[in-house]
């Protein structure tokens, strides 16, 4: 009995301590197991500096201290960091991001397979939201120093709501959160995703054609 008890003991410890969780979130889409016969290996992460080379420099980036070029069709920038381009950030499960927002400027749904959002306002007014999976939508105004949460792997958007340039720093609780883009899958208009339509749709040649013709002069 006593046997018993101490082993219900030791899986609650377990659990509560959180000292017996599986395996790591993963920091890439993919990470099959690597032929140790193959000489290019593929981590799910980095390979470690040499301690002895580490240095200040390492944990430190001014890649986020200049305003982001919003000159474009969404009139926004969004500058993210992650440890590919951070040394610092490898191993920490954090990345960071600056998005910048002209008047009428947008960060188009999206979301982040492998990461949650804190988002924070440092100037303007950001109008930004997230749906989760029933369909609710959950948006509100935001003002400089204000704080929204965008849960992991929900589809989240932000707009500028405002007569200024706008400017919103986020941290990523993951080195490679990932980014999938609604807009740019749905609708791309590259050849080889037309045909993955075709495929899934079985669409007639014909029909393929008028969706390939479409798509070109709407982008034209």
């Amino acid at each position: 009995m006593k046997y018993s008890l101490s082993i219900v003991l030791l899986f609650g410890l377990c659990f509560y301590r959180r000292t017996c969780f599986a395996d790591s979130d993963a920091v890439q889409d993919v990470c099959p197991t690597a032929n140790p016969a193959e000489k290019n290996i593929f981590i799910n992460g980095f390979f470690c500096k040499n301690p002895a080379a580490v240095s200040a420099a390492d944990f430190k980036s001014s890649s986020l201290s200049h305003v982001g070029n919003t000159d474009n069709f969404l009139q926004s920038s969004v500058n993210l960091l992650t440890a590919a381009d951070f040394a610092g950030l490898n191993t920490l499960g954090l990345s960071i991001a600056r998005t910048d927002l002209a008047v009428g400027g947008m960060v188009p749904l999206h979301s982040h397979p492998r990461a949650s959002e804190m988002l924070f306002v440092r100037s303007g007014i950001v109008i930004a939201g997230f749906v989760d999976t029933n369909g609710r939508l959950f948006q509100n105004n935001l003002r400089a120093g204000d704080v929204l949460i965008f849960p992991r792997g929900l589809l989240h958007y932000q707009l500028n709501g405002g007569f200024e340039l706008a400017t919103a720093f986020s941290v990523l609780n993951s080195q490679n959160p990932g980014g999938v883009k609604v807009a740019d899958t749905m609708f791309s208009t590259d050849s080889e995703m037309i045909e993955k339509v075709m495929r899934l749709v079985s669409l007639s040649e014909s029909g393929v054609t008028e969706i390939r013709n479409g798509t070109s002069r709407t982008s034209d």
